[in-house]
């Protein structure tokens, strides 16, 4: 699985912020209260979940998948005609269309990212790159055994979508109750 490293600490960051206000709504104002402070807590660590966490790149041997914020996308090996990145990890397909991944690895500024060895080529290259060049060998090795008829699977990120519709009911009921909405 491909990750961006700063998705983990600003999701962790994140969960301790939403405990930290909360927990101090409660002691402060009391537990009825903070039920009414809490959904737009939990909004905001949502879109901390939801734009840096979940988003990410996973490959085996059918092919590759890209979950963006709130969207999927599954392509098998044999529909896949080209893997390079721009500014994110892009993949083609033979529609043609080009899926671009949000969560996978991004080419930093020049000389920005933390530098690795790379031991088999004796220089140091950064990270991205050579998750690039991960994906790129899985896709050549795939690519001869990868079935013909391979798909093209675009679906919501169902979890999520759903998370976020609790949370915006929750949030107008609170509006409701403290008065916000008349």
């Amino acid at each position: 699985m491909f990750r961006a490293p700063s998705s983990v600490f600003g999701l962790v960051l994140g969960a301790v912020l939403a405990v930290v206000l909360l927990g101090d709504a409660a002691l402060r104002a009391g537990v009825g209260e903070m039920l009414l402070l809490a959904p737009w807590v939990l909004l905001a660590f949502w879109g901390v979940y939801a734009l840096l966490f979940a988003p990410h790149v996973r490959i085996d041997a059918r092919g590759i998948r890209i979950h963006n914020p709130l969207r999927i996308t599954e392509i098998a090996w044999a529909r896949v005609s080209d893997i390079d990145m721009r500014w994110q990890l892009e993949v083609t397909t033979d529609e043609p269309r080009v899926v671009k991944a949000f969560g996978g690895p991004v080419a930093g500024r020049p000389g920005r990212p933390p530098l690795r060895r790379d031991e088999d080529r004796g220089r140091r290259e950064p990270p991205a790159i050579r998750d690039l060049q991960v994906i790129q060998d899985a896709w050549e090795s795939a690519r001869p055994g990868a079935a013909s008829d391979g798909v093209v699977r675009r679906f919501w990120d169902i979890p999520s979508a759903i998370s976020l519709a609790v949370l915006i009911a929750w949030v107008i009921i609170a509006l409701f109750i403290s008065g916000g909405v008349r």
